[in-house]
């Protein structure tokens, strides 16, 4: 505290940054060397993340992390009653600390490093287990998550068409158009099933508050499915679930999705048997032919791979 004046004084270099700055500090090829680094430095710590259930549906989630230089704070909230208003579902901060010091270092806007560092856990799943890039790719959801997928898998992994399809055909059409924009052809469907069989990449990044997808895919397929982070969650149909458990590959980012992926558990999968992907880039599962699945649930460490980047990178 400033005796003379009664106001913390920040340290220097600490900056509060808007989301366009945040957008600057994380561009997608750092982004997944960072995360390709956090799965194996031993420093880094994660504890639980912390859910506090609110009055009307949403939820405050609390989730720190630390390596030996830096310590992380997100604090969000998720609302999904703002689901198609102008209101972001996620709101909040991402507060980063100066282990040696404990000087606060820097703010990141939370639902900018929230899409980003997801968007790029996806791609490094893709990176490893799709069985070919360049699309065409289906985006099953239209939101900020959507268009997140959309500028990381047309920036590093050659997609050059997409399909979109979300239960607003304005938000399918925006997103279309901005894919347009990036020089990407992109149309929109009312019916996703159907594009299973020509799209070998698809990510669905919904509510998750019902099944999007329950066709059976082909070989070669590879889906990441970010929507859904608690049990009561899913994006995804049992038949097809056990259609990839039986015949293709199922890995899930964390070991904590063991009681978070609600595609996977309403599907009566255990979880728990099922491989993460520091054991795909250890190299401690092996592959097999048929479809991929790569559930994402979330996890603290991905935002302190974010934090590392933002300090680092300097726009």
């Amino acid at each position: 505290m400033n005796p003379t004046n009664g106001i913390d004084r920040e340290p220097e270099g600490a900056a509060a940054l808007d989301a366009l700055h945040t957008v600057q500090r994380l561009p997608y090829r750092a982004m997944t060397a960072e995360i390709r680094r956090i799965l194996t430095d031993t420093s880094v710590q994660v504890p639980p993340r912390l859910v506090h259930r609110l009055p009307g549906g949403g939820s405050l989630f609390v989730m720190p992390a630390t390596d030996n230089d830096t310590a992380v704070a997100k604090l969000i909230t998720w609302t999904p009653g703002n689901t198609g208003s102008e209101l972001p579902t996620i709101q909040g901060d991402v507060v980063v600390f100066d282990v040696a010091t404990g000087q606060r270092r820097l703010i990141l806007d939370g639902p900018t490093v929230t899409a980003r560092r997801t968007a790029a856990v996806s791609l490094v799943a893709a990176q490893c287990l799709a069985p070919q890039n360049g699309g065409p790719m289906l985006i099953v959801g239209a939101g900020v998550q959507g268009r997140a997928h959309l500028d990381a898998f047309v920036e590093e992994f050659s997609v050059k068409e997409v399909v979109i399809a979300s239960r607003s055909m304005a938000s399918a059409q925006a997103l279309s158009r901005y894919a347009q924009s990036l020089g990407v052809s992109a149309r929109t469907t009312n019916d996703p099933n159907a594009e299973l069989s020509r799209c070998p990449i698809v990510v669905t990044c919904t509510p998750a508050n019902a099944v999007v997808l329950d066709s059976l895919v082909h070989t070669g397929t590879f889906i990441s499915a970010v929507g859904a982070f608690t049990p009561h969650m899913r994006e995804l149909g049992t038949a097809l679930c056990l259609h990839v458990a039986n015949s293709g590959t199922i890995v899930v980012d964390t070991p904590e999705a063991c009681h978070e992926a609600g595609d996977l558990l309403q599907a009566g999968l255990n979880v728990a048997l099922i491989p993460c992907l520091r054991d795909v880039l250890s190299g401690t599962t092996g592959g097999r032919q048929g479809p991929v699945l790569f559930k994402s649930c979330g996890w603290a460490g991905w935002d302190l791979a974010a934090a590392r980047v933002a300090m680092r990178h300097k726009a």
